[in-house]
């Protein structure tokens, strides 16, 4: 089978050529994108503000053995391919070979043209080991030993130096307020030249229905706070608390929060002291108590948070290990997890009153994973804008299941239709790979492509104001946003 480029004819000259891999102007479709793109856009620093990462593999400047370790070894939107190849388990996450494993993700790769992380792995191919190359089974070998060879003999293919490589200013990790905060403090302290924060993640305070797990988890947390819990829920909120405050201390200034809806539920902290009690007792207690529970705690985050002056991430409709055979397998984060088809905008629409009513309404970020409700929840969010501050609502950067170029493009649109699309905070990567810096070059690529589009079309003015709108999407915005301590006091 012949796999190469398909040949594009040139109207004006009729000369046949071959569209280069990730050119310099790839996706820059217009004059003034370009324009945009190289002298605005490409060197500026990059703010990653919500990650994966494993903050010890920074602070150790982890150095990588080979390709499969670099891509494979935590990366589940991979395996989530693999698998949908006919790739078995001992190749996706099993104990193969290390060769055998990127054989069949290069295999796998062949046949995954559209699918964003085609995109990304070639561009980090290119960006990271100047690798222009398609990927493939036929090639696999050759290009596993040229990345084994760079990652052995290149000081800067370390954990720090793919985050240099790609001008990295700021990291936020995803941390449960049960964590020692001890890694982050050494970050702080080693690492000069790069900002790493952790992220209060209190998503296992929301296990009641597995008692023996919540129960392990408020252990950990009395012995990280120093607060004893026992089965009233003002020493949970106590601890928690402590852990926010020392949270903060290390630099964090973001929550987050990964539900499948917005608690829609009359607030009845009654039922959440019932549903606390009964989990620490060792009973599971029933849904509407759960429920209950689960907005005694949002609504707890969000008011420490307000009085802390941080922003809550709202990551809104996945569907959590619906596989039970590979969740078995691999346990969470393995590839199966999927979107909700629940209607977001009227939970969302009712929490966000209960924070406004009580004067706890912080600044949030929500992420929308099933495009469906993209418009109506931008619209929710437009309408507890309070004039406080710019921007302290936001539809947050297309994510997960949207984060792909259509993905991208229709949350954009979506945005500068229903809020300000120029208080955008932008883009993030939700990775724990650290060479994925090229997804924020993709999405800059991108904005630079459809603000060079409006300004050819006359829809927007060009010259400096294209030039700094296309900025703060891509930088600046967040930096003032999110008020990190590595910004507080800086310049505009």
């Amino acid at each position: 089978m012949n796999h190469r480029p398909v040949p594009i004819r040139i109207a004006c000259d009729c000369k046949t050529v071959f569209l280069p891999m990730f050119d310099p102007d790839f996706l820059l479709d217009t004059p003034f994108a370009r324009r945009l793109y190289h002298e605005t856009a490409s060197d500026l620093p990059l703010i990653d503000y919500h990650t994966h990462l494993d903050p010890c593999e920074i602070l150790a400047d982890r150095r990588f053995q080979n390709a499969t370790e670099l891509w494979l070894e935590a990366d589940h939107y991979k395996w989530r391919l693999m698998r949908a190849n006919g790739v078995p388990e001992e190749l996706v996450t099993g104990d193969a070979a290390p060769r055998e494993k990127f054989r069949a993700l290069a295999g796998t790769l062949r046949r995954a043209y559209g699918h964003p992380v085609h995109h990304w792995c070639h561009m980090e191919l290119q960006r990271v080991f100047g690798i222009a190359e398609w990927l493939d089974e036929r090639n696999a070998d050759r290009i596993y030993d040229r990345i084994e060879e760079a990652l052995a003999s290149d000081p800067s293919h370390s954990a720090r130096g793919f985050l240099r490589r790609f001008r990295t200013e700021a990291v936020c990790t995803t941390d449960d307020p049960a964590d020692p905060l001890d890694t982050h403090v050494a970050c702080a302290r080693e690492v000069a030249d790069i900002a790493i924060y952790p992220t209060f993640r209190p998503d296992n305070a929301l296990r009641l229905d597995a008692p023996d797990l919540f129960n392990a988890w408020v252990v950990r947390l009395a012995e990280t706070s120093g607060v004893e819990i026992g089965d009233q829920l003002d020493t949970l909120a106590a601890a928690l608390d402590s852990r926010h405050e020392a949270f903060h201390k290390a630099g964090c200034r973001l929550s987050d929060h990964g539900l499948p809806v917005a608690p829609a539920v009359r607030s009845d902290d009654a039922a959440a002291a019932r549903a606390f009690a009964s989990a620490r007792q060792g009973a599971s207690p029933e849904a509407g108590e759960q429920a209950a529970f689960a907005d005694w705690l949002l609504r707890l985050t969000a008011a420490m948070n307000h009085r802390r002056g941080w922003t809550t991430q709202l990551h809104l409709g996945p569907v959590r290990n619906p596989n039970s055979r590979i969740f078995a397998i691999k346990g969470p984060d393995a590839g199966t997890d999927t979107m909700s088809d629940a209607v977001q905008s009227g939970a969302l629409l009712a929490f966000l009153e209960k924070l406004s009513a009580a004067d706890i309404l912080p600044r949030i970020i929500a992420y929308n994973l099933n495009p469906n409700d993209n418009t109506a929840l931008c619209a929710a969010l437009q309408s507890f804008q309070d004039g406080s501050e710019p921007g302290k609502l936001q539809f947050g950067a297309a994510w997960w299941f949207n984060d792909h170029l259509a993905g991208m493009r229709a949350h954009y649109e979506t945005l500068a239709a229903q809020g300000l699309s120029g208080r955008f905070v932008g883009m993030l990567t939700d990775s724990r790979s650290l060479v994925s810096g090229v997804r924020h070059e993709l999405f800059r690529r991108l904005i630079c492509s459809i603000v060079g589009r409006d300004v050819e079309a006359g829809l927007m003015p060009g010259g400096e104001e294209a030039a700094c709108h296309v900025a703060n999407i891509c930088y600046h915005n967040a930096r003032h946003y999110l008020g990190l301590p590595c910004h507080q006091g800086g310049g505009g």
